[in-house]
């Protein structure tokens, strides 16, 4: 596949957008649409093929095709908020088998700067990342940093929680911004209201939501990246429906499940999944945002989701928590003082070839940089690895059987 690189001119980019007719995703259901650029044609940079759907479960695994390699989903997505997985370098992001991470559109802004990141060459040369990144839009800190912002239909002003310096974000502004640092997939702009407001309160956000996603389509002008719509409505079905089939009418080349992990219960999260996923096309990627715990990968691709993304790894990392195929563990705890055995015995890893749990406790308890370090690279080479079997799992029509065992290990009830 020929792939469609950055233009030199901003004039080749506006003709290659009118020849693509903001078609420039493809998916595994249709074929895909040249455009053409001097009599030679160029096919769109992103291609999504869903290769496999489980006999047992909606869980698929899929081939997604970007300007900077392709990604086998299900996928989990460090998070690298500040261009960065905290503690980890890229060499061992790509030893741990990561194939795409993520930034945020809203703590870069602020540092360094999006121009400072465009004239640097833009997010993959300045992280020093060649592989695929999806940036946030900053919707999630109209819900993490709501004390700082103020909202209305026209834009959301943030008061940095580094100076108390305002920063406005309107849908055009987030599109803007995310074209400079020139990550692979961009979202829109949308509202993620908290779990217990009220219904009239999230449908105001489901429809403000919409309403920044035609917005930010119109005013996209970049043809190498991906622009997703992101669906909200909390735990309500209604909403959610109202929501999916308003985005799904703009025709983004993909969509995310937003405004999850806000306070529900897990039983709730996974209804609303139940009600959501089979409302967006089968034949383009779905990302749960924010999402989560190992058992909420699992429940959530088994559910039809393709991508995700958390802090989690690398956060309970830098505070001992090592997740593993038998469940989580507390590395500071007394019992591993003399334990000669890894983290986990079931993971390749290159911390759990070289490293003790008795020796990664010590790091801790002297407050060594070296242990936060190892438990959180450990734990996203754990995330690839669940996945990775998972789609192994998938392809052998053994979804059902490989989540049965899973929580098994993990002492759930399936």
């Amino acid at each position: 596949m020929r792939r469609c690189r950055s233009s030199p001119t901003a004039g080749f980019k506006n003709r290659l957008a009118e020849r693509a007719g903001d078609r420039f995703f493809s998916g595994s259901g249709s074929v895909p649409l040249p455009f053409f650029f001097q009599g030679v044609p160029i096919l769109p940079p992103f291609q999504f093929q869903v290769e496999g759907v489980d006999r047992s479960t909606l869980a698929r695994v899929g081939r997604l095709e970007t300007p900077h390699g392709v990604v086998e989903t299900p996928a989990f997505m460090p998070v690298g908020t500040l261009a960065t997985v905290k503690g980890l370098t890229v060499e061992q992001l790509r030893q741990a088998q990561v194939q795409m991470v993520l930034s945020n559109t809203y703590h870069l802004a602020l540092r360094p700067g999006s121009e400072v990141v465009a004239e640097l060459g833009g997010l993959h040369r300045f992280m020093g990342w060649d592989g695929p990144i999806l940036t946030d839009s900053g919707g999630f800190q109209v819900f993490s940093l709501a004390r700082l912002t103020k909202l209305n239909d026209d834009r959301v002003v943030f008061r940095s929680h580094l100076d108390g310096s305002p920063l406005e974000l309107s849908p055009e502004r987030a599109v803007e911004i995310q074209e400079q640092l020139g990550a692979d997939f961009i979202m829109c702009l949308d509202e993620c209201p908290p779990h217990d407001v009220a219904r009239d309160k999230v449908l105001i956000a489901v429809d403000r939501t919409t309403r920044w996603a035609e917005r930010c389509r119109k005013s996209q002008r970049r043809v190498d990246q991906a622009l997703l719509g992101i669906v909200q409505g909390g735990t309500h079905l209604d909403l959610r429906t109202r929501s999916a089939e308003a985005l799904v009418a703009l025709d983004f080349p993909g969509y995310a499940v937003g405004g999850l992990s806000v306070g529900e219960s897990p039983a709730e999260m996974y209804t609303t999944l139940d009600g959501t996923v089979p409302l967006l096309p089968a034949d383009k990627p779905r990302y749960l945002m924010g999402v989560g715990r190992p058992i909420d990968l699992v429940e959530a691709a088994t559910r039809g989701i393709d991508l995700f993304d958390c802090v989690m790894p690398t956060r309970n990392g830098r505070n001992a928590m090592a997740f593993t195929s038998l469940g989580p563990i507390r590395i500071k705890n007394l019992k591993y003082q003399k334990d000669t055995r890894p983290l986990d015995e079931r993971c390749p890893c290159p911390v759990c070839a070289h490293h003790t749990r008795a020796y990664i406790r010590h790091l801790f308890l002297v407050n060594e940089m070296l242990g936060p370090i190892l438990v959180s690279w450990h734990n996203v080479a754990y995330y690839q690895q669940l996945l990775r079997e998972l789609r192994e799992a998938v392809r052998a029509g053994e979804g059902a059987e490989f989540r049965r065992l899973q929580l098994a290990r993990w002492g759930e009830n399936p």
